[in-house]
């Protein structure tokens, strides 16, 4: 039984002209555009995604096919509404849409005619089309059903497979329009946008496209290779622990990577993972619903100490955040209809704020350190000077007693033990972190490497002196050498190591 709140209303209608106009200005750009389309293949199950992009000035044309399961006349039709579900009803966990407006908003802001030809099992195929010209001759949500005079050639594809769906762009004036088919200016530019499609689709589906039996795309017959963000298959790459925090009884899982300092990537390597936007565009958190990129690489407005907000830096561009929410959260996270921004919602945002200084302090200390992994808390095989410990927030670095200098220093220290400990506890509640790191900041290729232009005589001595002390604990000379090679701050002059080895090894 209908329920109406008032007795008297008017039923106002959006005028079809104006609508359909302003829904192309939702700032979409060509890549983000397709990427949308290619949403929609995936929720159908699509196996393969082919784009078609043929070049002919203003007469230009892009197709999108897909074989997944593909829509009956009834179900394209409603496919073709704008606003055909509403982003309140609960959705299917894999599907990644919201609002139902993306195949039409994607469209419109790039074409003045949609055509989208679909089959399903067992049926027919079904063609329906929006012409914005005709709709604004006519005045009315007129949803055009091509004849067998005027159906495009592209669609006949369909005749020969079980299912799946094509969507055909045509008078794509943001991109061609004024264009000649025989400007080769023009031809370039339109390929140079194909280019930017193509590392888009790479980054924002690679999880999809990594999987042995997933999702594959070609553009121009040619496959989309993956473009992985975090570089996890490089050795210098550093693996953060996984955190998992809980909203709505629901778990948010949150990955960080430092990713490789420049001196440990070749030239191949590191321009790659630049990605698009370069290194500095590409740092911060990467948003994923469903494996579907959001937000490749955002600080979400978070502040890092003393109210100020965390900016894409220099020296913070190795930090990259890997975040999997399910698409239940679309609201309370603020994701767009062009699904590019997002917003961790306000109860959750101090444990964003609290990873992502973790993450910022560490990838600072591999770009500060100039490519020399750090990883203090979860690589034994590393000997460190100092540690580091977190309660309740808070930081506090420590002299490593354990260090074979420090702890040959405590073993033969006598009556004076209690002094020496004395002057570490001074040391140790005086180092002017606030100082290190304002200068940091403000200089960050002038901090210094520990034993940067020490004379080689003066590093060997101190070389001596630690191997003496291992040696007097009772460690053998092969473990000896082998901790002093992955000893900081030795590990970092890898020549004066060998080089002192090589002496003992020959009495020198």
């Amino acid at each position: 039984m209908e329920t109406t709140l008032y007795d008297f209303y008017d039923i106002v209608s959006p005028d079809a002209g104006a609508m359909i106009e302003s829904l192309r200005a939702y700032g979409y750009h060509l890549e983000t555009s397709i990427a949308d389309i290619i949403d929609n293949s995936i929720s159908a199950d699509a196996r393969n995604v082919w784009i078609e992009c043929s070049w002919d000035g203003e007469n230009s044309t892009i197709a999108i096919k897909d074989d997944g399961h593909g829509m009956s006349e009834e179900v394209l039709i409603n496919a073709m509404r704008p606003g055909s579900k509403n982003p309140l009803q609960e959705r299917d966990p894999k599907d990644l849409g919201r609002f139902g407006l993306g195949l039409k908003t994607a469209s419109f802001s790039q074409c003045r005619k949609l055509t989208v030809g679909s089959k399903a099992e067992n049926s027919e195929t079904a063609i329906r089309c929006w012409d914005l010209d005709y709709v604004n001759l006519c005045g009315e949500w007129r949803l055009a059903r091509p004849n067998d005079d005027n159906i495009p050639s592209v669609f006949s594809a369909l005749d020969d497979t079980k299912s799946g769906t094509i969507v055909l762009w045509e008078k794509i004036d943001r991109l061609t329009k004024g264009t000649d088919p025989e400007n080769i200016k023009h031809q370039d530019h339109f390929f140079e946008q194909l280019d930017i499609m193509r590392d888009h689709l790479a980054m924002v589906f690679h999880r999809f496209l990594e999987k042995t039996s997933g999702l594959k795309i070609f553009l121009n017959d040619t496959a989309v290779k993956p473009w992985d963000p975090f570089l996890r298959n490089h050795p210098s790459t550093q693996h953060l622990p996984l955190s998992h925090i809980t909203y709505c009884n629901k778990k948010i899982s949150v990955k960080p990577f430092i990713l490789p300092h420049r001196s440990k990537l070749d030239d191949e390597t590191y321009d790659l993972a630049g990605g698009p936007g370069g290194w500095n565009e590409r740092q911060g958190f990467y948003l994923y619903r469903n494996e579907r990129l959001i937000v490749p690489g955002d600080w979400f407005g978070l502040v890092f100490k003393k109210g100020q907000p965390i900016r894409k830096e220099q020296h913070t561009k190795l930090a990259r955040i890997l975040v999997d929410i399910p698409n239940s959260f679309d609201g309370d996270w603020k994701i767009d209809v062009k699904k590019s921004v997002a917003r961790p919602p306000n109860i959750i945002r101090d444990d964003f704020q609290r990873l992502a200084r973790l993450t910022i302090e560490q990838a600072i200390s591999v770009y500060r350190y100039r490519g020399k992994v750090t990883e203090r808390n979860t690589d034994s095989s590393f000997i460190f000077p100092w540690t580091t410990s977190v309660q309740h927030g808070v930081y506090h670095y420590s002299i490593n007693r354990e260090y074979p200098l420090v702890a040959d220093i405590l073993r033969n220290s006598g009556d004076s033990g209690k002094k020496i400990q004395a002057m570490f506890r001074i040391i140790e509640e005086t180092v002017p972190v606030p100082l290190i790191i304002l200068n940091g900041s403000n200089n960050p290729d002038k901090i210094q490497r520990p034993f940067e232009d020490t004379p080689s005589e003066e590093l060997g001595s101190v070389l001596a002196e630690i191997w003496k002390s291992m040696t007097d604990s009772g460690l053998s000379q092969d473990d000896a050498k082998k901790r002093l090679t992955n000893m900081e701050p030795f590990s970092d002059h890898p020549e004066y190591v060998t080089e002192f080895l090589r002496k003992k090894n020959t009495g020198e």
